[in-house]
């Protein structure tokens, strides 16, 4: 259903009080169809999915972008609508043209992340449960980042990936190890405003060469979870690290314990793609729990 559905098409049509010009796929998720619509009144961006769930994964989304724009510290798509018709669910946002990083787009970067994450709360969670990809994130308030990682990140994927025999017995024995390790392992910090799954795919870079993000799993939780997101495929330059440290210097030892947080991304990885991941989280679970 790569083609804008007639549903859609007419429904933003009547919200824009113009004709659509053209509507043109743009590449990027995995879980939803995204295009962008041109008119004579400007561009827009659709995202639409005719799954069961989709316009609450949508207004979860919408959420956690408006979260990250509260602080006003990076650029943040605006929402537009959200809806459903009989075919699909949708959701529009503002178009952001791409651009070309500045010499300075990952200091910039880097030090706006530093930013965010000084956004705080007493507890880690967040007043409402929303999405990584397609799959529920719960958020349940706990006052400490190691039972909110073991209890809302961890075990939830955990026991999906055993319902689904991606993981075996052995497995759950070693993450029980390792959970009675974590408060040792993890710095004690204040919860930060993290994105939530940022990596290269979930920014955008504007006409103006700055940071934009998208597509959010928004928690408070600890700030070295984006961190550790950002190196598990392949890592951003490193000036946006040393930014980074510069603006929120990190306790020492994060490259030591920076698997433990990717953890979780690895489980959402083996529940959404397949047991590829699974060797992943066997080799951290090896180096960590033995």
């Amino acid at each position: 259903m790569d083609s804008l559905p007639d549903a859609i098409r007419n429904k933003c049509q009547k919200l824009f009080g113009t004709f659509i010009l053209s509507s043109k796929p743009i590449s990027g998720g995995d879980i939803n169809h995204a295009q962008l619509l041109e008119t004579n009144k400007g561009n827009f961006f659709l995202k639409f999915n005719s799954k069961p769930g989709s316009l609450e994964m949508f207004e979860k989304e919408a959420k956690g972008l408006s979260l990250l724009d509260e602080p006003a510290i990076f650029r943040i798509p605006k929402v537009l609508h959200i809806s459903q018709t009989a075919e699909a669910a949708f959701l529009i946002l503002e178009y952001i043209k791409s651009g070309v990083k500045k010499r300075d787009f990952w200091e910039i970067f880097g030090r706006r992340l530093a930013q965010l994450h000084q956004t705080t709360q007493e507890h880690f969670g967040l007043d409402h449960a929303n999405y990584i990809g397609s799959l529920v994130q719960q958020n349940h308030p706990h006052p400490s980042w190691s039972a909110f990682f073991i209890k809302e990140r961890l075990l939830p994927q955990i026991k999906l990936a055993r319902n689904q025999n991606r993981l075996k017995a052995t497995d759950l024995s070693s993450f029980e190890k390792l959970f009675k390790k974590i408060p040792n392992i993890c710095p004690n910090e204040p919860s930060a405003l993290i994105h939530g799954d940022l990596w290269s795919g979930n920014f955008l870079i504007d006409s103006n060469g700055q940071p934009v993000l998208i597509d959010p799993a928004v928690s408070f939780a600890h700030r070295e979870m984006d961190l550790a997101m950002t190196k598990l495929f392949g890592g951003f330059d490193s000036a946006f690290y040393s930014s980074y440290k510069a603006a929120y210097p990190l306790t020492s030892g994060f490259s030591q314990r920076m698997e433990v947080y990717q953890l979780y991304y690895l489980l959402v990885h083996v529940n959404l793609f397949g047991g590829g991941y699974v060797n992943s989280v066997r080799s951290i679970l090896k180096k960590f729990a033995s």
